[in-house]
């Protein structure tokens, strides 16, 4: 016999039926035993992907509460470093202030960007947004303020008009006895 022809000729030399021919019954007709359903696989993976996508939108709103709690931690920095650099006007004081004044600025600028990664229909994002705002615009307030306290904020009509004179200073400090 040619193996050409008989690849041809009944089709594929190896292969099986597994059509169920037998007049015997088989095990369809068996009842299935007690507490056994025959579930189908698509409802499985629909309550295993619904339970998955529901643990997905957990994880996301967890994480957006992270990013929107972060600028606590920046603020208590900021606040210590400002503290730490004084009252006077020089470089790092300076330098300081502005970078507190930057940091709340360009994340404002950019809430939209930082919360999409948590972006989902099942995920509420305004008050994560909010509080995250919110703490920006603390450490802004904060960068405003070390401004104040440095003098370089134009607070009186002083600053804006040469020709009056600047305010009379309020504390004065000083120390020791005074000797009569």
């Amino acid at each position: 016999m040619d193996k050409g022809k008989a690849v041809m000729g009944t089709g594929r030399r190896w292969a099986v039926d597994f059509s169920d021919q037998s007049t015997v019954p088989s095990s369809r007709d068996i009842l299935d035993p007690p507490g056994f359903s025959r579930a189908s696989p698509e409802q499985d993976d629909s309550a295993t992907s619904r339970q998955k996508k529901d643990a997905e939108a957990n994880w996301k709103l967890q994480k957006a509460w992270e990013v929107a709690q972060s600028p606590f931690k920046n603020l208590m920095m900021m606040g210590f470093m400002m503290w730490m650099a004084g009252n006077t006007v020089h470089l790092f004081s300076i330098g300081i202030t502005f970078s507190a004044l930057w940091q709340p600025l360009s994340a404002l600028q950019s809430v939209g960007k930082i919360f999409e990664p948590f972006k989902d229909n099942k995920v509420e994002l305004l008050m994560p947004k909010l509080v995250f705002l919110a703490l920006n615009l603390g450490g802004l307030a904060l960068g405003i303020w070390k401004l104040n306290t440095l003098g370089l904020l134009p607070t009186h009509a002083s600053d804006w008009v040469s020709s009056l004179p600047p305010p009379q200073e309020v504390e004065h400090s000083g120390g020791g006895y005074a000797f009569h």
